[in-house]
C-alpha cells in the first residue's frame, strides 16, 4: 500500500498474522524473525524466501527478482534488485558471514550474486558439468544448496530427480555424485561434514557417506509400515523437509514435516520430531508452510544443540520447545490469532479511562492457558519504542463465532486483555429433535454483528446476526444467577397494494440468478411455511434458562430476542445504541424501531418506521390494507411479568400499535452482513466482492432519492441506519433542553423521539419511561450513518453516561450508594435560550442544524458519484471534526460546525467488503480496517502523529556481538577438513570469474539510500542512544583486554623465570648424560 504522509496520511503499523505465508528466514545473530506472504508483503518479528546476512535481508519473489533489504534504518527499504530474466529462481543460500550468495534455478543451474555491490558473478555452475556426462535426462530444478560445514570450498547441490553433487568451487568439477530412484524434497548437513541427509518423495529418509556415494549408508521410512516378509515398508507422503541437527551431550535430532502414510488420509498436518529411538508426531491445526530449527550456534561446523522449531503454518506461527521432552509450545506475546475465527466487526477507543486497560488485564489474565513452557520467547531481537504518545487505546474485534476480544493497543502494540464468548448465553444447536435442518440456523448463528460500548460505564452491548441484543455489565466478582431475556414482535407489512408498478427495479442487478426463490417471496403476503407448524413468535436461539455462572468480567444482564413473525425469520439488526444514563437501548432494522428499559427490563416502544413519523411524513405513501385482526403482544419478557401485553407509552397514554409485516428484500441496509432468508432458514454470508454490493447500493439510492414521489412509495421498508441519545431539543423553538434519541433512516430522514423519565432517581425503577415521537423531521440525501452534539461555541457535547459501579459488589456502601450521573451539560455561561449544534452526516452530504429552531446553517455535499461507507465526529488536537471514509477510497475530514474541506486522500478504494465491514475512525486522528483476514491496519491522518511516528518505530537492527567460533584444535585443523584457505573474493570477483552475461539478470538500484538518510534524521535518539551503549560495550572491552593482556604478562614472567632455572640446571651437562 502506498505511503501517504506527503498528502497527510499515513499507514502506522499492521497486527496479526501475516496473510498466505509463503517463506520463513531467521537471523540467529540479531535473533529477528522475517515471514514472507503471497501477496509480496515481508513481515518482521519481534518487532512487529529469505536469507539475512549482517544488518540486511534478502528476499525472492516470484517474479524471479532479488531484493536486498536495508534493516538498520526505521523503516526498512529496497538498497538493490536483480531481476533474472531468462531463468526462475528455485532456491537460494547465503552461507553465514559470507556476501556471496548462491542462486539455483529452473534450469539447474548455479548462479552467484554478490550481495553488497548486487551484481552477478561470471562464476556459473551448468547442470550439464554438474552430472555425469553419460547422464541422458535432465536433473531437474535446483531444490538444494549448501556448502560444506567440513570445507567451505565444497558445495553440495542437490537436484530434483534424485541427483546430488558435491561440487569443488575450486577446481570447478564434482568432487562426488550421489544419485537415488525417488524424487529429493530437501537436503540437510551432519555438522562434521562427513554425512548427509536427504528427503524424499516416497516418505523415506536417506543418510549418505562420502566415503561410499555408492548407495545411501541408511534408508527409513520413519512413518512406514514394516511388511511381515520382511520387504521395504510402504511407501508414505512425500517429506517436505528434513533437518538433521546434533547435540553435544544426546543423540541428534532428526526432524521433518511430512511422511504420514497414505491410509490415515484424514490425519492433520504434522511436524515429527526424531530424538534417538523416540519419535514425536505434533500434529498442527492447520497445513504446514516451512520451519526451521533454531540452534545455539550459528555456525554450521560445530555441534547445534538445537533448542526450539518455530512452524510456520498457513494460519498460526508456533515455537515448539526442543529441551523439554513433551516438547511444549511456547506462549506467543504477539497478536497472532486475531483470526482464530473471522473478524465480522470492530471498534476503535483512542484516549479512553486509563484504568480500563489494567482493569481488563486483570480479568482476562485468568482465563489464559496453561501448558505453555516456563522459558522465554526465543525470538527475542530488535527494540521498542514507545515513543511521546502513550494514551490508552483499545481495539474491540467480534467474531464469527460471537466471540469479542479486547486488545490493548497503546502506542504500536497490540495485546490482548479480555476475550468475552456471548454464545454461552445460549442453547447450544442441536440438529434433529424434532426440527428439520432449514429451521435451525446455519452458518455462525453467533456471530457479532455489532457493537456499542460506553467505557466511563463498562456497559457493553452486542447485536448479533440471528437479530438478538445482549447487554452487559462489568463485574469484578463471580455471579451465579439466570439471564433475563425478552422477546421483541419487531413487523412491519404491506399487503394488497392498490396500485402495484408493473415495472419495479430488482432489488439486486440480477435477482434471479443471486437469489431464484425470491421471486416468491418479495411483494407477497403469503408467508413461508416449513414443514410441519409454521413458526411464529419464537425466537431464532434459545437463552439458558438455568442458573448460569458468570466469572469476573463482563457478564449477561439482558438478552432481547426479535421473533419470527408468521413463518418469516426477524430481520437483521441495522442500528444500535445504548445510554447508561437513562436505562436504555435502542435498536432498528428494516422493519422499524424498538427501545428498551434495561433496568426495569421491559419493552418501551416497538413501531415500524412509517408509524414513527405519524402526521409529520413528507411522502405520499402508498395505501396500506387493514391490519390484520390477530393482534400480538410485541414484547414479552420470559422471566419478569412486568411487560406481558403490548403497552406502549406515548404522550396521551394511547396504545400504539404496529404496522403490518411482509417479507421484502433489504435495500438500504447498512450492515454489512448479507443474511438471506429462505423457507424459514437464516444464513449469515460474509461476501469478498463488494462490486455488487456497490451496484446495489447506488441502485437503491437513485430509488430511495427521487424527487417523483412514485419512486419513494416503491420503497416498502425504510430501514433504521443510525440512532443516537443525547440532550437536546426535541421540538422546534423549545426552552428547555431534554433526553431524546436521534433516529436516522435509509431514506435520509432524522427523527427526534422524546423520552420521559422520572424526575429522580428514587423512582427510576418504579415509574414507567415514556417515549414518544416529537414530530420533528429533518431530511438529508442518502441514509443517515452519524449525529452528534456540539454547544454553542463548537465543543463536541458528549452523551450523558452513568459512572460506573460493581453490580455485584460485596460493598455495602457500594451496594446503596446511588447512581452517578455525568449529563455533559452546556457551561454554566450558557443561558437556557441559546442554541446547540446538531450535526448529522449521511451517506450522501453532511447537515449541521442550530438548535432549537431547526435552522440548517451548513451543508457539505460529501460526494455525489459513491457515497459513505463510515463517518464519525472525533476529536483532533483539542478541536472536533467529522471523518469521513469513502467507497471510492477517499479519506475526508471537514471541520464542525462550519462544514470547511480539511483533508481528502485517496487512500484505499474498496474492492473488499470486509473494508467496508471494519473501517472505524477514533479521537486523536486514528482510524484502523482488516486490511486482510489476518491483519488489522492502523493508519494516522493526524499531522502530529505523522511527525511523532518515526520515533514511535522500534529498531530492528540493535548492535550484537557475533559470538566466537569454538577453537577446533590443532588436530582436527590439521585431519578434520581442508587446509587451505578458501577465499570467495578472488574466486568469484569479476577479476578472475569475469563478467556475467547482461541478458540473464538485470539490476536495478532502490530507494534504500534516501530512506536510510530520511530514517537517520528521524531516530537521532536512538541513534545516540546506540552509540552510549557502544561506547559502554567497548570501555568494557578495552577493561577486559587490559585484565587478560597483564595476566599474560604475569604468565609469561614466570615462564621465563622457570625457563631460565631449567637452563641453569642442565647447562654444563652433556647430551648422554640425559
Amino acid at each position: 500500500m502506498p505511503s501517504l504522509h506527503d498528502q497527510g496520511s499515513e499507514l502506522t503499523v499492521r497486527h496479526g498474522f501475516p496473510y498466505l505465508p509463503t517463506a520463513l528466514a531467521f537471523d540467529p545473530v540479531q535473533k529477528i524473525l522475517a515471514i514472507g506472504t503471497r501477496t509480496g508483503a515481508i513481515r518482521m518479528y519481534p518487532f512487529l524466501f529469505k536469507k539475512f546476512f549482517t544488518g540486511a535481508l534478502v528476499s525472492a519473489s516470484a517474479d524471479d527478482t532479488l531484493h536486498l533489504w536495508n534493516l538498520r534504518q526505521k523503516r526498512p527499504a529496497i538498497l538493490h534488485s536483480l531481476k533474472f530474466n531468462r531463468e526462475r529462481i528455485t532456491y537460494c543460500h547465503l552461507p553465514f558471514q559470507s556476501k556471496w550468495l548462491y542462486v539455483g534455478t529452473e534450469r539447474g543451474n548455479t548462479h552467484i550474486v554478490n550481495i553488497e555491490s548486487f551484481i552477478l558473478s561470471g562464476y556459473v555452475i551448468m547442470w550439464n558439468k554438474a552430472i555425469e556426462l553419460s547422464t541422458k535426462t535432465h536433473p531437474g530444478p535446483v531444490v538444494h544448496l549448501s556448502d560444506s560445514p567440513r570445507d567451505e570450498g565444497k558445495l553440495l547441490i542437490g537436484y530434483e530427480n534424485g541427483t546430488v553433487v558435491l561440487w569443488d568451487l575450486r577446481s570447478k568439477r564434482a568432487d562426488l555424485r550421489v544419485y537415488y530412484d525417488e524424487a529429493i524434497h530437501s537436503v540437510a548437513w551432519h555438522h562434521e561434514g562427513k554425512q548427509f541427509m536427504c528427503s524424499h518423495s516416497d516418505g523415506s529418509l536417506t543418510l549418505w557417506n562420502l566415503k561410499s556415494p555408492s548407495r545411501p549408508f541408511q534408508t527409513t521410512i520413519p512413518h512406514g509400515k514394516i511388511q511381515r516378509d520382511g520387504k521395504k515398508p510402504e511407501s508414505c507422503k512425500p517429506i517436505l523437509k528434513v533437518e538433521y541437527k546434533t547435540c553435544k551431550s544426546s543423540e541428534p535430532f532428526i526432524i521433518f514435516s511430512g511422511g504420514l502414510s497414505y491410509d490415515k488420509a484424514c490425519r492433520r498436518p504434522s511436524l515429527t520430531i526424531m530424538h534417538g529411538k523416540a519419535i514425536t508426531v505434533l500434529e498442527m491445526d492447520h497445513p504446514i508452510v516451512e520451519f526451521l530449527t533454531l540452534c545455539e550456534t550459528p555456525y554450521p561446523n560445530e555441534f547445534q544443540d538445537p533448542y526450539a522449531v518455530v512452524v510456520l503454518l498457513e494460519k498460526d506461527l508456533i515455537v515448539v520447545d526442543l529441551t523439554q521432552s513433551n516438547f511444549p509450545i511456547f506462549e506467543n506475546p504477539y497478536p497472532i490469532d486475531i483470526h482464530e475465527s473471522p473478524v465480522t466487526c470492530t471498534e476503535y477507543f483512542a484516549d479512553c479511562p486509563p484504568d480500563l486497560i489494567p482493569v481488563l488485564y486483570s480479568v482476562g489474565a485468568k482465563h489464559k492457558k496453561q501448558g505453555y513452557s516456563n522459558k522465554e520467547w526465543p525470538i527475542s531481537g530488535g527494540a521498542w519504542n514507545l515513543g511521546a504518545q502513550t494514551y490508552p487505546e483499545i481495539i474491540i474485534t467480534g467474531h464469527a463465532d460471537g466471540s469479542i476480544k479486547f486488545w490493548d493497543a497503546s502506542a504500536i502494540t497490540l495485546q490482548m486483555l479480555y476475550k468475552l464468548k456471548t454464545s454461552k448465553v445460549f442453547e447450544k444447536q442441536k440438529l434433529g429433535e424434532g426440527k428439520s435442518t432449514a429451521e435451525i440456523v446455519e452458518e455462525d448463528p453467533y456471530a457479532v454483528q455489532m457493537m456499542y460500548w460506553c467505557p466511563e460505564s463498562r456497559i457493553f452491548c452486542v447485536a448479533g446476526v440471528s437479530a438478538y441484543v445482549i447487554i452487559y455489565r462489568f463485574s469484578k466478582h463471580e455471579v451465579n444467577t439466570e439471564i433475563a431475556s425478552l422477546e421483541v414482535r419487531l413487523q412491519y407489512e404491506v399487503e394488497d397494494i392498490i396500485t402495484p408498478e408493473p415495472e419495479i427495479i430488482p432489488p439486486f442487478p440480477d435477482a434471479s440468478s443471486q437469489l431464484p426463490s425470491l421471486k416468491n417471496l418479495s411483494g407477497s403476503t403469503n408467508t413461508v411455511a416449513c414443514e410441519g407448524t409454521m413458526k411464529d413468535s419464537i425466537p431464532c436461539l434459545s437463552v439458558k434458562t438455568r442458573p448460569v455462572r458468570m466469572p469476573p468480567g463482563y457478564q449477561a444482564d439482558l438478552v432481547i430476542q426479535l421473533v419470527w413473525v408468521d413463518g418469516e425469520p426477524p430481520q437483521q439488526i441495522t442500528s444500535l445504541a445504548v445510554s447508561s444514563a437513562y436505562g436504555l437501548v435502542a435498536f432498528g432494522n428494516c422493519n422499524g424501531l424498538a427501545v428498551v428499559d434495561f433496568m426495569q427490563k421491559t419493552v418501551l416502544l416497538s413501531m415500524g418506521t412509517i408509524d414513527l413519523y405519524g402526521s409529520s411524513d413528507p411522502y405520499q405513501r402508498q395505501p396500506r390494507s387493514p391490519r390484520k385482526s390477530k393482534q400480538f403482544a410485541a414484547g414479552r419478557e420470559k422471566k419478569h411479568s412486568c411487560c406481558e401485553c403490548a403497552t406502549f407509552y406515548a404522550n396521551d397514554g394511547m396504545l400504539l400499535s404496529l404496522a403490518p409485516f411482509s417479507f421484502l428484500i433489504i435495500n438500504n441496509c447498512l450492515s454489512p452482513f448479507s443474511v438471506v432468508s429462505v423457507k424459514g432458514s437464516r444464513k449469515l454470508s460474509l461476501p469478498t466482492d463488494l462490486k455488487t454490493d456497490l451496484e446495489n447500493r447506488e441502485n437503491s439510492f437513485s430509488r430511495s432519492r427521487s424527487s417523483s414521489v412514485s419512486s419513494i412509495d416503491k420503497e416498502s421498508k425504510e430501514t433504521i441506519t443510525s440512532l443516537y441519545f443525547m440532550e437536546s431539543f426535541a421540538r422546534k423553538n423549545d426552552s428547555a433542553l431534554s433526553p431524546c434519541l436521534w433516529v436516522g433512516t435509509g431514506l435520509g430522514m432524522v427523527l427526534i423521539l422524546s423520552l420521559n423519565l422520572p424526575p429522580n432517581d428514587d423512582l427510576r425503577l418504579t415509574e414507567p419511561v415514556m417515549v414518544s415521537p416529537s414530530g420533528t423531521v429533518l431530511t438529508l440525501k442518502g441514509a443517515v450513518l452519524t449525529f452528534a452534539c456540539l454547544d454553542c461555541m463548537g465543543a463536541l457535547i458528549h452523551p450523558p453516561y452513568e459512572v460506573w459501579r460493581d453490580p455485584n459488589s460485596t460493598d455495602d456502601n457500594e451496594k446503596t450508594r446511588k447512581r452517578k450521573l455525568v449529563m455533559h451539560s452546556p457551561s454554566a455561561s450558557q443561558d437556557m435560550g441559546e442554541h446547540q449544534f446538531a450535526v448529522v452526516c449521511s451517506e450522501k452530504q453532511a447537515k449541521v442544524f442550530s438548535l432549537p429552531s431547526q435552522t440548517c446553517l451548513y451543508i457539505h455535499n460529501i460526494t455525489e458519484t459513491s457515497f459513505l461507507l463510515r463517518a464519525d465526529v472525533v476529536t483532533l488536537c483539542n478541536s472536533v471534526c467529522l471523518a469521513c471514509f469513502c467507497a471510492n477510497g477517499h479519506i475526508m475530514t471537514l471541520s464542525l460546525p462550519s462544514l470547511r474541506p480539511m483533508l481528502d486522500v485517496n487512500y484505499l478504494p474498496v474492492t473488499d467488503m470486509r473494508i467496508a465491514r471494519t473501517f472505524c475512525f477514533t479521537n486523536e486522528g486514528q482510524a484502523l480496517y482488516l486490511s486482510s483476514p489476518t491483519e488489522i491496519q492502523r493508519l494516522t491522518y493526524s499531522q502530529e502523529m505523522c511527525d511523532n511516528l518515526q520515533d514511535m518505530l522500534g529498531d530492528l537492527f540493535t548492535p550484537v556481538e557475533t559470538p566466537e567460533a569454538q577453537n577446533r584444535g590443532f588436530l582436527k585443523g590439521l585431519f578434520g577438513g581442508s587446509g587451505q584457505t578458501f577465499d570467495r573474493e578472488e574466486l568469484f570477483g569479476e577479476a578472475t570469474a569475469g563478467k556475467a552475461s547482461r541478458s540473464l539478470a538485470q539490476h536495478i538500484p532502490g530507494s534504500g539510500g534516501i530512506e536510510g538518510m530520511k530514517g537517520a534524521a528521524g531516530g537521532v535518539v536512538g541513534d545516540l542512544a546506540r552509540a552510549r551503549i557502544a561506547l559502554e560495550e567497548r570501555g568494557q572491552r578495552l577493561g577486559e583486554l587490559d585484565e587478560k593482556t597483564a595476566s599474560l604478562m604475569v604468565s609469561a614472567e614466570a615462564f621465563s623465570k622457570h625457563a631460565h632455572e631449567l637452563m641453569l640446571k642442565y647447562k654444563d651437562k652433556k647430551w648422554y648424560q640425559f
